[in-house]
Parts: C-alpha cells; structure tokens; sequence
C-alpha cells in the first residue's frame, strides 16, 4: 500500500506540480489534493493513475520492512550503464 507521504515525496523528487501530475494521470487535481492528504479511504483506480505516472518518471515505492527495520519510502530507479557517470565517479578528467 503506498502511503500519502510517498506520494507528496514522489511529487517533489520529481519537482513536479498537482496540476503536472493531474494532468498525466488523468485525474482532477482536487483527486491529487486529496490522495496527498490521506491516501487510505480514497479510489484505488485513482491511485493505482497517480503511481504509474510516477513511476513512468522512474520513481520506485518501497515497503515498510517486515522486520522492524525501516518504513515505507521512494527512490529513484537503479542508473544504467549508459545512463552518464555516475556522481562518486565525478572528478575533473571527466568533467565536461
């Protein structure tokens, strides 16, 4: 179950407005509003349109840990190969 803290978080990693994310998931932006408010009473097709369009910009949603250890987070996807260089690798050789 994504929680609306994942969601809120997922907006703004991404820097995005309610308005940009109503539009790609094709909801009104008071459907935004509101999933960013309490996720857990509101239309699972809604927020089933909100994830995949967050995901669609590489966001992962991450479960609590069964074991205690952790809460329920976001991230971004795992870099490619042939996505750039990745930030530890940065120096001035290799600076462009």
């Amino acid at each position: 179950m994504i929680t609306s803290a994942q969601l809120r978080g997922a907006r703004a990693m991404l820097g995005l407005t309610t308005e940009a994310l109503a539009n790609e998931s094709k909801l009104p932006i008071s459907s935004i509003e509101a999933l960013e408010m309490d996720v857990d009473s509101k239309d699972m097709k809604a927020v089933a349109a909100v994830r995949a369009a967050l995901e669609s910009h590489g966001i992962i949603f991450l479960a609590g840990g069964s074991d205690g250890t952790g809460g329920a987070g976001i991230r971004f996807k795992h870099w490619a190969e042939n996505d750039g260089i990745r930030p530890e690798n940065l120096n001035a050789t290799n600076d462009d």
